[in-house]
């Protein structure tokens, strides 16, 4: 099978623009995802990600076989207007975490599964830029409160550390197979994430979310 051959396979309404592509040495195919990015889906499938101070959440009905991974971050902000506890900035904060993870369940339910059947998965949070400070264990912080007080089912996780990760989630099997990246030969990682957190210090979070 080849990359033209994924077409035939469409995935579901809304991810029209992650990249999928036929994945040659795991014989699949693959959806990759970037920072702010989610991905569901209901076949069998391979999502894939690079993760560095980012956070991924892979998460699946463990009985109907549907599943998806999200790729988020928290806004960079000064750290003593974190210490201060200023509204503003802590509340957007959450906002942008919540968005990133009730949006992934919204969906998986959507398209049938339970919330009482989902398993959650969680990596990342990885310390790899200086300048980004503590932002790794932010991600951590509001990743692991978050599934805590939302009563989900962690089966398991892989968090901090100083090196990125890459994870290949298999949503209908929850199967996942994820490697310390610890010879990085360039920068696309520290570049993408530092222009992601510049994203964020501008751009709105849109629209009020519901968790089902």
């Amino acid at each position: 099978m080849t990359n033209s051959d994924v077409v035939g396979k469409p995935s579901l309404p809304g991810f029209e623009h992650i990249n999928r592509y036929w994945d040659t040495e795991n014989g699949v195919i693959a959806a990759k995802l970037l920072p702010g990015e989610y991905y569901v889906t209901t076949d069998d499938e391979l999502i894939t990600t690079v993760l560095g101070s980012c956070v991924s959440a892979c998460i699946r009905d463990a009985v109907a076989g549907i599943g998806g991974m999200n790729h988020f971050m928290l806004p960079v902000t000064s750290q003593s207007r974190l210490n201060s506890r200023d509204e503003s900035i802590v509340g957007t904060a959450l906002r942008y975490g919540n968005y990133a993870m009730e949006h992934l369940i919204n969906t998986i339910l959507q398209y049938g599964g339970k919330r009482k059947n989902l398993e959650v998965k969680l990596f990342g949070g990885s310390k790899i830029i200086a300048t980004l400070g503590d932002v790794g264990l932010r991600n951590i912080e509001f990743v692991l409160d978050y599934v805590d007080t939302e009563a989900l089912k962690l089966v398991s996780h892989d968090l901090g550390d100083i090196y990125p990760r890459k994870v290949n989630f298999y949503p209908q099997t929850g199967r996942v197979r994820m490697k310390k990246i610890k010879d990085l030969h360039n920068d696309t990682i520290l570049l993408r994430e530092k222009q992601y957190g510049t994203q964020l210090k501008t751009a709105p979070v849109e629209g009020s979310i519901e968790l089902f």
